[in-house]
């Protein structure tokens, strides 16, 4: 894959990952990607966007619900 093409599947990743959690700022998605992206140092890289997004999107998921269990009140306050 081109790495021009590559670089646009990436973005492509971002926006789609953005839309998917709008309750995470940018920054946190593009964080996440860029170090997924980052751990992919084969030399096929057809595949590269699609694990990308697979790896960013668990580890958005897990972001997304500590980000959810600290924003819902536990226990009664006294």
């Amino acid at each position: 894959m081109d790495q021009q093409v590559e670089a646009k599947e990436i973005e492509e990743v971002c926006a789609r990952l953005a839309e998917r959690f709008p309750t995470l700022d940018k920054e946190t998605i593009e964080d996440v990607v860029r170090i997924a992206h980052s751990e992919m140092t084969g030399n096929i890289r057809d595949y590269v966007p699609v694990l990308v997004e697979h790896k960013a999107r668990e580890r958005l998921t897990a972001i997304a619900a500590h980000d959810e269990d600290e924003s819902v009140p536990s226990g009664h306050e006294s």
